[in-house]
């Protein structure tokens, strides 16, 4: 291999480096900032852009109190899961994480974890956050998205999600 192809495949390598950390601090840093009522009006907006609503609803606490709303939306062929600027939940679980149930009313604590999909740990107590599905889950099942505390085996709070016309 020549100079050239090494400093290539070099330059190649950084700048595709240098855009997945950059693609990962623009996701993360959105998550933290606290948004005006003004800013939250046009956040959803520019959220919107660009996708399909699938479904969508309001959570409810159950064992902890709970906010916000969620929903699930088609960007590009992928479908994402997104809790809105108005989510928040308990700081009483350091083990939170995000499950689809095929429940519209989901128990307090689970049993079998078979009928569940674990989106993963939830990123904040708060705001804006989103999180990828997978193309394998069938969203027709999904009745409710559930933040439950692994550590407890609790259920904080669920949002009985409807599918958008």
């Amino acid at each position: 291999m020549n100079i050239q192809k090494i400093l290539l495949l070099g330059t190649t390598s950084i700048l595709v480096a240098t855009s997945s950390m950059t693609s990962y601090a623009a996701r993360n840093q959105t998550q933290s900032i606290e948004l005006n009522p003004t800013q939250k009006i046009v956040a959803q907006r520019l959220e919107s852009e660009g996708t399909t609503p699938m479904m969508s609803g309001q959570f409810v606490a159950a064992e902890k109190p709970t906010k916000g709303s969620a929903r699930i939306v088609n960007e590009g062929g992928q479908r994402y899961l997104e809790l809105d600027a108005n989510f928040s939940t308990s700081t009483d679980g350091p083990d939170l994480h995000v499950l689809l149930d095929s429940q519209a009313k989901p128990p307090k604590s689970y049993e079998n974890l078979g009928n569940v999909i674990n989106l993963g740990k939830l990123k904040s107590y708060k705001g804006v956050q989103k999180y990828r599905i997978s193309n394998m889950v069938d969203i027709e099942q999904v009745k409710s998205v559930v933040i439950w505390c692994q550590m407890a085996n609790a259920t904080f709070g669920y949002a009985p999600v409807t599918r958008n016309p």
